[in-house]
């Protein structure tokens, strides 16, 4: 076997079904891989979602009351956006608060910052329930 003595150009491996050839297949297959993940996570989500509208509705007769017929669409969409948007991300931070102590902690401050002190109350008590302070993180203990 030979070794070349100067890089082979990409139509050369190409022909040949070479490394570029490979890498090319390689990239591929990640991003099929990857797609079919996130694709089943959507499904996975939109099941809950799914889920959720029929548990918050009862039974499946009142979903169509759940369309607002006699409310704007492009509001409807609007509205059912920021919910979602919000709902993902405080379920995001129910599930792993000790994460987002600092998040928590931060937006407390912006809130009453802003004079927004009911807010801000209420962020920093869901911050000390669920992410309280402890002697090993560092901070401030409480008798633990």
């Amino acid at each position: 076997m030979s070794i070349p003595t100067t890089t082979p150009s990409p139509a050369d491996d190409a022909a040949d079904g070479g490394p570029l050839e490979d890498a090319a297949f390689q990239t591929m297959q990640t991003d099929a891989v990857l797609a079919g993940r996130a694709m089943s996570s959507g499904q996975f989500i939109a099941g809950l979602i799914a889920n959720a509208e029929l548990e918050t509705v009862g039974r499946p007769g009142k979903l169509p009351r759940d369309l607002w017929p006699d409310v704007d669409p492009v509001l409807v969409q609007e509205v059912w956006d920021r919910a979602l948007a919000v709902g993902f991300h405080a379920g995001r931070v129910s599930a792993a608060p000790r994460m987002f102590r600092d998040q928590l902690d931060r937006l407390a401050g912006v809130f009453a910052a802003a004079g927004f002190h009911a807010m801000g109350g209420l962020v920093a008590r869901s911050r000390r329930l669920v992410a309280p302070e402890h002697p090993a993180d560092g901070e401030a203990g409480h008798g633990h």
